[in-house]
């Protein structure tokens, strides 16, 4: 079965999204396109939401790569105070078995008074995180159960930044240096000031997005150019300069845990459901005016980045349909195309 150009794969896909702008990526083998829609190109900056992690998770190997953090490091050996209880290691933060809660205890409360409709996360600040962690008691141990916490992931940030000898403030630098800055990530960081496009919610232009206390969470902003650059280096990390990064961009996609019920895996961060054909690794995020999807295929050499500058909306068909893109983008070995779940 004779596999149709990438161009007319990705054009639905294009057309599906529901924001004004859109852009979608992909890469298959020696093939390479990138598609925009509206008022975007292929540098366009837009709010990636939770695939933030994945970069977090990035600069978590690089760390482990360089020696100066183990995985089985107690969180809060790189913070100035004792957690009680049972150790919570850097590791449970990157595959959510932290035990801590989805969102800090106080911050729904304070952005329902300083701008929930606006953007909820602008109150809450890097000493806000280590208050709420102070008082957070764990939804149970580290390790037994798998809960995805934005918590987690911008707690895992700030660690990371004292690590390497800053201050938890100090992620945004910390990842333009060891991370974006040598992987030729030119549209990529934390900024809200710099130009992106304009997100929608409920088809109502949307400030741009602040966390300054969870950064590490949801606040990079990048390009399809950017994003189909990395996944390019995901799925050749020995492309990639250096050892260290070499070694990182390897550790981000090894599996560490099976996630009962479902069969799928957890990477650090990264999500891998198992195929016939070799694994399926993906992501996705959310803000309250973009979305966005990244996935990749390491065994058939393919790779897809899809974003638009409109929040998610129920049962997220905007990412149901950019896996099911993916997906499609490898034949099965009948001639078919292998069924896409999310």
């Amino acid at each position: 079965m004779t596999r149709p150009p990438l161009t007319a794969s990705l054009r639905p896909l294009l057309t599906a999204a529901r924001g004004p702008a859109a852009a979608v990526a992909a890469v298959r083998g020696t093939e390479r396109v990138v598609l925009c829609r509206g008022p975007a190109g292929p540098d366009t900056r837009f709010e990636t939401g939770s695939l933030t992690k994945t970069f977090t998770a990035l600069l978590l190997a690089e760390l482990a790569a360089r020696g100066e953090v183990r995985y089985g490091d107690r969180a809060d050996r790189y913070l100035p105070f004792r957690l009680p209880g049972p150790p919570l290691t850097l590791l449970h933060l990157a595959t959510h078995t932290s035990g801590l809660p989805r969102l800090p205890p106080g911050l729904l409360a304070r952005a329902v008074r300083s701008g929930w409709l606006s953007n909820p996360y602008a109150g809450f600040h890097e000493d806000d995180l280590l208050a709420s962690l102070r008082r957070t008691r764990l939804r149970h141990s580290p390790g037994i159960r798998v809960q995805y916490s934005n918590f987690g992931g911008g707690l895992l940030g700030h660690v990371l930044a004292r690590a390497a000898g800053g201050t938890g403030g100090d992620y945004a630098a910390l990842l333009a240096e060891r991370v974006t800055g040598p992987l030729g990530l030119l549209d990529t960081d934390c900024s809200a000031n710099g130009p992106q496009a304009t997100g929608h919610w409920h088809g109502r232009p949307r400030p741009a997005l602040l966390m300054p206390g969870l950064v590490a969470a949801g606040a990079v902003r990048s390009s399809a150019r950017d994003l189909l650059r990395l996944l390019t280096l995901l799925l050749h990390p020995d492309t990639a300069p250096g050892p260290v990064l070499r070694t990182a961009l390897a550790e981000v996609q090894r599996p560490r845990l099976v996630v009962p019920r479902t069969g799928s895996r957890l990477c650090l961060v990264w999500n891998l459901r198992p195929r016939p054909d070799g694994p399926l690794v993906h992501h996705s995020g959310g803000t309250r005016g973009f979305t966005a999807f990244a996935g990749f295929l390491p065994a058939s050499d393919t790779a897809l980045v899809a974003l638009t500058n409109t929040a998610p909306t129920p049962l997220a068909p905007f990412v149901q349909s950019a896996y099911g893109a993916l997906c499609g983008l490898v034949p099965g070995p009948s001639g078919g195309v292998w069924t896409a779940r999310v």
